[in-house]
């Protein structure tokens, strides 16, 4: 267990003011064209401070796009977008090799051509709308931070973050995203429809006149930074407990878990869950000023961390039961400690 005192390092505090004032700066440039949805918009901060890529759920119009793109433009990093439709293959993702003749010898030889992925940020937009294998593409980039082609290895320039939107699995045309790479994703994120009211400001912003462009308000060094500032905040014992009993409490068989798991869930969460659970708790204390995670911030996070890692059964299908509310009888059920921390 990380020692208290490590938050109490000279420079730390200016650390945290430093993190905090980018928040600050990235929400004013935010809200020049997003309305509401501030919650969403925390839980993807979140993941970028940690290094997590985001996989953001909903239905047509709800401005998942303008979102991640809105956000890539406050930072200064290289941003690629790629559309996934049902004819992209893997190599338009992760680049392919051409033949060039040098014009000096009239020799041919193969060159790799970088494709999108070779950026900094990613937008994988509608990424349930392509096969299994071109999802598959991903893989290696958004956990290795790293392409192979033709057995060469290529390095991907940090920071990399991998922003997914997708569309409900129900819709017609549409690819459920294999279970490996759904894991590799810190948070699926959900956005919703907004009240009427913010809708109203939407349809306002969105058909008078010129909107406001978004200025970039931090580089990829504080980035960076801000990713190393979080890992020298400290856990308590309690909390690390705490997130660990959850997360297995959502695998069937497990001694801990509830009754209601084994009716519903075919698979729990991953190892990946209860590291998530903890390093976007460190975050998202730092972003209201608390140089330790309470049980409170694991709680928070349960659901964007879980939804996508707990798989639901025919029974729970059948009964209508959603992986949220699983979720929330896991953390009724589960005991946090009496400390509070």
């Amino acid at each position: 267990m990380e020692d208290v005192t490590q938050a109490e390092e000279p420079g730390i505090q200016k650390s945290v003011e430093a993190m905090l004032d980018s928040q600050k700066r990235i929400l004013e440039e935010l809200r020049k064209v997003i309305v509401g949805q501030d919650e969403v918009i925390e839980q993807v901060l979140i993941s970028l401070y940690v290094g997590g890529h985001c996989l953001i759920t909903g239905f047509p119009g709800l401005a998942k796009t303008l979102l991640v793109r809105s956000i890539s433009q406050t930072l200064g990093l290289r941003f690629k977008r790629i559309q996934f439709t049902p004819d992209l293959m893997p190599t338009d993702i992760t680049g392919t090799e051409i033949i060039e003749e040098d014009p000096a010898t009239g020799r041919r030889k193969l060159e790799f051509v970088k494709g999108p992925i070779f950026a900094n940020v990613i937008l994988a937009d509608e990424i349930n709308r392509t096969p299994p294998k071109t999802q598959a593409a991903l893989l290696e980039a958004m956990q290795e931070r790293e392409v192979t082609a033709r057995g060469i290895t290529y390095q991907l320039d940090p920071p990399f973050f991998v922003l997914a939107t997708q569309n409900p699995i129900e819709l017609e045309g549409t690819y459920p995203l294999p279970e490996a790479q759904l894991d590799r994703f810190m948070f699926n994120i959900v956005i919703d429809y907004l009240p009427a009211d913010q809708e109203v400001q939407v349809v306002q912003q969105t058909t008078g006149e010129v909107p406001k462009t978004i200025e970039q308000v931090v580089s990829g060094e504080e980035i960076l930074s801000f990713q190393g500032l979080v890992k020298k905040i400290p856990a308590n014992e309690e909390v690390l407990n705490y997130a660990v009993r959850l997360t297995g409490a959502s695998r069937p068989g497990n001694d801990s878990a509830p009754d209601f798991i084994g009716d519903w869930i075919r698979y729990g969460a991953s190892l990946r869950a209860s590291q998530f659970m903890v390093l976007g708790g460190k975050v998202r204390a730092l972003l209201q000023g608390r140089l330790t995670v309470s049980i409170e911030d694991i709680r928070a996070l349960a659901k964007p961390v879980l939804r996508h890692r707990i798989l639901t059964n025919f029974h729970a299908e059948s009964e209508g039961v959603t992986t949220d509310q699983v979720i929330e009888k896991l953390l009724e059920s589960i005991s946090a400690p009496e400390s509070g921390l």
